[in-house]
C-alpha cells in the first residue's frame, strides 16, 4: 500500500512513517500545505493521513482540492481538534474517517486498513480473481488454494494490478505507486519489467494463467481478455 502523511509535527510524522513502513507499506510525506498540494496533484495514494492545521494553510482545503481533481484516494483526518462540528465538516467534505490526537499507532493502522478495504476491496481483506486469492492482511498469495511465495514488492505489484484489472498501467505509474519517492532517483523504469517477469513466472509455475499483457509503448494490463 502507498500512503501520504500530511503532518507538520516532525516527531509524529516520523513515528507514523516508521510504523507504516515496518508493516511493509510505502510512505510519502508532506510537512506543509504546499508540499501536500503538490503530492496530491502528482500521485495517487491508497490513503492520505491529513492533519488539519498546517503552517501555510488549512488541511480541509487540501481535501477540497483532492475532490476537485476527482481523485479517489482514501482520506483519514488526524487532528487535535476534538470538535463535533469539525468532524462533521470533514466527513461531509469526503473524508473517510476522523481520528483525534493523541492516538495509538495500532488504532491508526487499523482505521487506515478499514478505509482501504472499503474503497478497494468491498470491505474484504481477501481479494479473489479466478484462481488467485490475495490476503491483504497476512500478505499471502494462493493459487488454486496453494501458497505461493512473493517478495514484498512482488506482492504489492500484483495487488496493484489486480485491483486495477483491465486498466492499462504505465511503467511510471506502477513504479511510483510501489516505490514512492524512491522512484524519482531511478534513471529509467525498465526494472519494472524484471519484477513483472518474476511475478509472472511464479504464478504460471503454480498453475495460474498468465494475465499480464504488455501494451506496446505504454506499460502493462492485467486482464483475462
Amino acid at each position: 500500500m502507498k500512503f501520504l502523511i500530511v503532518e507538520d509535527e516532525e516527531g509524529l510524522r516520523k513515528s507514523i512513517d516508521q510504523y507504516l513502513t515496518a508493516e511493509g507499506n510505502i510512505c510519502d510525506w508532506a510537512s506543509s500545505y504546499e508540499q501536500g498540494y503538490q503530492k496530491l496533484s502528482l500521485y495517487d495514494y491508497d490513503c492520505v493521513l491529513l492533519d488539519l492545521t498546517l503552517p501555510d494553510g488549512e488541511g480541509l482545503q487540501l481535501l477540497k482540492h483532492l475532490k476537485k481533481i476527482n481523485k479517489s484516494d482514501g482520506v483519514l483526518i488526524i487532528s487535535a481538534r476534538n470538535s463535533l462540528d469539525q468532524k462533521i465538516e470533514g466527513l461531509s467534505m469526503g473524508a473517510d474517517d476522523y481520528l483525534i490526537k493523541p492516538f495509538h499507532l495500532s488504532e491508526l493502522y487499523a482505521r487506515i486498513m478499514a478505509i482501504v478495504r472499503r474503497r478497494s476491496f468491498n470491505g474484504n481483506s481477501l481479494v479473489q480473481f479466478n484462481e488467485l486469492e490475495i490476503d491483504t492482511i497476512s500478505k499471502e498469495l494462493k493459487v488454486n488454494n496453494k501458497l505461493v511465495y512473493l517478495t514484498r514488492k512482488e506482492f504489492d505489484l500484483l495487488l496493484y494490478f489486480v485491483t486495477n484489472k483491465n486498466k492499462v498501467i504505465s511503467k511510471s505509474a506502477a513504479v511510483v505507486h510501489i516505490w514512492g519517492d524512491e522512484a524519482d532517483m531511478a534513471d529509467s523504469f525498465d526494472f519494472i519489467y524484471t519484477h513483472i517477469k518474476n511475478v509472472r513466472k511464479k504464478l504460471t509455475d503454480a498453475g495460474c494463467k498468465d494475465y499480464f499483457q504488455s501494451v506496446y509503448g505504454i506499460g502493462y494490463k492485467f486482464s483475462e481478455s
